[in-house]
């Protein structure tokens, strides 16, 4: 008994120690140079274009013989949500989106938004749809 007690301790312990080395995702984004920062986004950008296109692969394969299927509302919106973490309008520019995120992370009332969801507000940004990104922000920033 007390040999557990003696583990779980150390486990607490450690899980207390970690949790302080944690970085903010702010601290996170500024600590990557100008090339680890286009990585992180293409990566990103990457992994949510191969997720919409296998998703839709899967969609067609099981409605594939089905003639009168129609594709449901939560598809459509399902990749709308998707697209709205790339921006269309900057291209390959990833650049320009790597300044911006620097730019949001500047303001001490951004330092805890998740960097995936700052890169969605910024796409929203660059893509001009300002209300929406600056709801977004707000959201975010009172979540964080």
């Amino acid at each position: 008994m007390n040999i557990l007690i003696c583990i779980f301790l150390i486990s607490f312990n450690l899980l207390i120690s970690q949790s302080q080395n944690t970085k903010l995702p702010s601290e996170f984004w500024l600590s990557l140079s100008s090339k680890e920062k286009i990585s992180f986004i293409n990566g990103a950008y990457s992994a949510l274009s191969v997720l919409k296109k296998k998703h839709k692969e899967e969609v067609a394969k099981q409605y594939l013989n089905d003639k009168n299927w129609i594709e449901p509302y939560y598809i459509e919106k399902y990749y709308s949500l998707i697209d709205e973490y790339s921006s269309e309008l900057v291209g390959y520019d990833l650049q320009l989106i790597t300044l911006h995120m620097d730019a949001l992370y500047t303001n001490s009332d951004n330092i805890n938004i998740p960097v995936l969801e700052a890169m969605k507000v910024v796409s929203l940004m660059q893509d001009g749809n300002r209300k929406k990104a600056n709801l977004r922000l707000l959201q975010l920033q009172r979540k964080y």
